[in-house]
C-alpha cells in the first residue's frame, strides 16, 4: 500500500477515535440511558472538553472528505509520489495534533496545526494540477 493510502487509513482511524471520545463525553454528560433513547427531548449541549471534542470531530469530518478525494485521485491517476506522500503525512500528523490541542483547549496553536493540515492537502493538490 502506498504511503498516501496508509495515511488515509490512519486518518480514518483517527476519526473513529474521535467518535469514541465524543461518545464518552456525551455519556459522561447525560448518561447512557439518555443516549440510548430516542433523543427527542435531549437538549444537552456538551461544554468544556466534550464540546471541544465534538467540534474537533466535525472539523475532521469536513477535512477528511477533501483529503480522501485528493489521495484517491492521486492514487488512481498515477500521480502519487514523494510529495503527495509528504502531504498525506503532514495532513495526518497535523490532524492528530489538532485533535489533542483542540480538546485540551489551546486556541492559537490549534489554528497553526489546522493550517499545517491544509498545507498538506495543498501539496497533494499541486501534484494533481
Amino acid at each position: 500500500m502506498s504511503p498516501d493510502l496508509t495515511f488515509l487509513i490512519w486518518s480514518v482511524v483517527l476519526t473513529f477515535v474521535q467518535v469514541v471520545i465524543c461518545a464518552t463525553a456525551a455519556t459522561m454528560a447525560v448518561g447512557l440511558p439518555q443516549l440510548a433513547g430516542n433523543r427527542e427531548n435531549m437538549s444537552a449541549n456538551l461544554e468544556g472538553w466534550g464540546g471541544r471534542a465534538v467540534r474537533a470531530h466535525r472539523n475532521m469530518l469536513e477535512s477528511l472528505v477533501l483529503f480522501a478525494t485528493l489521495v484517491l485521485v492521486a492514487h488512481v491517476s498515477g500521480k502519487a509520489n514523494a510529495m503527495t506522500a509528504f502531504g498525506a503525512q503532514l495532513f495526518f500528523f497535523a490532524r492528530l495534533a489538532y485533535a489533542v490541542i483542540y480538546i485540551a483547549g489551546v486556541p492559537w496553536l490549534r489554528t497553526g496545526v489546522w493550517a499545517a493540515s491544509i498545507v498538506g492537502m495543498g501539496l497533494i493538490l499541486m501534484q494533481l494540477l
